[in-house]
């Protein structure tokens, strides 16, 4: 089991969720995030005072997928997200030692379905 965690562009929400429903991956948690990396962010002048913002808006995707699900997820959210700019994201894929199921106790690999 694998936790696939993505930073991407938000506008690209939508092309993303669209590719991962294409190759079958239904189950993600998304949360609205700030970060500054390569894009280093812009300034602005907020009244008369010039702001550098470096904290840009990004949106966190979480998804759990079993082992035959890893590289068509990754392929999926890159297919929806990239854009050929920098600031596309990243993509971060962990070890996912235990997931259990509220509802029925299941575990592992069923749990996460």
């Amino acid at each position: 089991m694998k936790l696939i965690i993505a930073y991407i562009q938000p506008h690209k929400l939508q092309d993303v969720k669209k590719s991962l429903y294409k190759a079958e991956v239904f189950k993600l948690s998304v949360t609205n995030a700030v970060g500054c990396g390569a894009q280093k962010g812009y300034h602005e002048s907020y009244r008369g005072v010039d702001v550098e913002v470096n904290l840009l808006k990004k949106v966190r995707l979480e998804i759990a997928v079993n082992e035959g699900f890893v590289e068509k997820t990754v392929d999926a959210i890159v297919e929806g997200a990239r854009t050929g700019n920098i600031g596309d994201g990243k993509i971060f894929i962990l070890d996912l030692p235990e997931c259990i199921r509220i509802r029925t106790g299941e575990r592992g690999g069923d749990a996460i379905g």
